[in-house]
């Protein structure tokens, strides 16, 4: 079977997709793999998409993995660009999901505000603890911290410049849940155009969060991408 690997988002771990491969597993060899400094990872003192990009390109090198689909939800899909535009001939084909592309100082702050662990802890406290478990036992105040400081990078065009994606080869799929409020249709569309063999699609139904999409509808989006359409 051909291999997908799968790449989390900011402040996720692989555990984000234990209910999707099992909507997988009958097609394809599913691959997990945590970003450093998440799931429990020892945390660096910096997080960047060059930083995850490597530590992708590691892994695939480990497990020997030679022309796979790679699925990339959220930040994932901003690595696995990152990644085919550091190494054109690696990966097959990719697929984005609720990835953002429209990054800008402003658009950076307007994020960076929304990460404050003090206050989220107070207002938001199911999603503080789901945060401490998922990271345990590493602090996941740091974790958020780290992405914040991450963000204000990306936001500065430190990791993909708009040139960059002419670079990309291979076919990839932005797509887009019609109901994720965190990212744009506009910017979807406007992204996928720059690449040479880039599509976008919008999904009914989805919203950003990727726990509170259907495994199986996703699943099903990702088999017709990946397979049938091959």
């Amino acid at each position: 079977m051909q291999d997908l690997i799968l790449l989390h988002g900011a402040l996720g771990s692989n555990e984000q997709f234990s209910e999707l491969i099992k909507h997988l597993e009958a097609n394809f060899t599913v691959h997990l793999l945590n970003f450093e400094g998440h799931g429990g990872g020892n945390i660096p003192q910096k997080f960047s998409i060059e930083l995850f990009a490597e530590n992708t390109f590691q892994f695939i090198s480990e497990n020997k993995i030679e022309n796979s689909f790679v699925f990339g939800y959220s930040m994932g899909g901003y690595v696995a660009l990152k990644l085919a535009i550091q190494f054109p001939n690696m990966l097959k084909k990719i697929m984005t999901l609720g990835t953002k592309f429209e990054w800008s100082p402003e658009a950076a702050e307007k994020e960076i505000k929304l990460l404050n662990p003090d206050l989220i802890e107070i207002k938001i406290p199911r999603f503080a603890d789901m945060l401490r478990k998922r990271h345990s036992p590493a602090d996941w105040k740091i974790v958020m911290v780290r992405t914040a400081e991450m963000m204000k990078d990306l936001g500065n065009e430190k990791a993909i410049k708009q040139e960059d994606y002419k670079k990309i080869n291979i076919p990839v799929l932005i797509s887009i849940g019609s109901e994720d409020k965190m990212v744009t249709i506009n910017e979807s569309k406007s992204t996928a155009e720059k690449l040479s063999n880039g599509k976008c699609k919008v999904i009914n139904g989805f919203p950003h969060p990727i726990e509170m999409v259907n495994p199986e509808d996703l699943a099903r989006e990702m088999i017709n991408y990946f397979i049938i359409l091959s």
